[in-house]
């Protein structure tokens, strides 16, 4: 058991944390659950059924979230695509938390990257094992600024779309998630205590891509922001 006044064997990592929309503080990181397949046209550019599947959750690390504007193009992979989402932050938790008091518990959304070694996914998939090498490597979340509630709301509806070189690629509307965010927050609340920095990336809408170095990809949701990542 470790508590604040016991020292550590070794120098902790540093705290990863998002920056905050007109403010000099940041929001601290803790765990980041994903959603699979959350828009229905996505779902079938996979090959899957959306009208008969339940929701499912993966995790990225907190340090693959990244705001710096570059996304390093990974090693052993040569299939890497763009997978443009809403990050929904977390300020409270709890367990059951019921749907109608869930979006008390949001502290702000943001515009958000799943950058994804498709080709590793793929080969986990097909040995029915997780997808931790394809989802969950180093600077594989590129993201914005988070918008606090107070400035953005809750947003149910509104473009989103993503740009590779200038040439569009996914089109969207936050009304054609599947799952909304008070259903995810309180779904992922039945298996997992949340807790005040979590992150929920809340899926892609279809027109997933591959990416290549010296790719330059521009996102935007409306009443969210914009997001500008090269690829290097």
């Amino acid at each position: 058991m470790l508590t604040k006044t016991m020292p550590y064997a070794i120098t902790p990592p540093a705290q990863a944390s998002l920056p905050i929309a007109d403010s000099d503080l940041l929001f601290p990181l803790n765990r980041v659950f994903c959603i699979g397949r959350n828009y229905a046209a996505h779902a079938v550019e996979m090959g899957h059924d959306p009208d008969k599947e339940p929701p499912f959750f993966f995790l990225k690390s907190p340090s693959n979230l990244t705001t710096d504007g570059a996304f390093p193009y990974p090693s052993r992979s040569s299939d890497v695509h763009h997978e443009l989402e809403m990050v929904v932050a977390l300020s409270k938790g709890g367990t059951d938390i019921a749907v109608e008091d869930a979006l008390d518990c949001v502290f702000g959304y943001g515009v958000g990257l799943d950058m994804t070694r498709r080709d590793l996914q793929g080969e986990a998939k097909k040995m029915g094992r997780p997808w931790e090498v394809g989802k969950a490597f180093e600077k594989s979340g590129p993201c914005g600024p988070l918008v606090p509630v107070e400035a953005s709301g809750h947003p149910t509806d509104g473009e989103i779309w993503l740009d590779v070189n200038g040439e569009r690629r996914q089109t969207g509307d936050l009304n054609q998630m599947i799952w909304k965010v008070p259903e995810m927050i309180a779904i992922l609340s039945q298996y997992f205590e949340l807790q005040p920095g979590d992150v929920i990336m809340t899926g892609t809408p279809s027109g997933v891509g591959p990416v290549k170095r010296g790719d330059v990809m521009h996102a935007m949701i409306t009443g969210v922001g914009e997001l500008t990542v090269a690829v290097t």
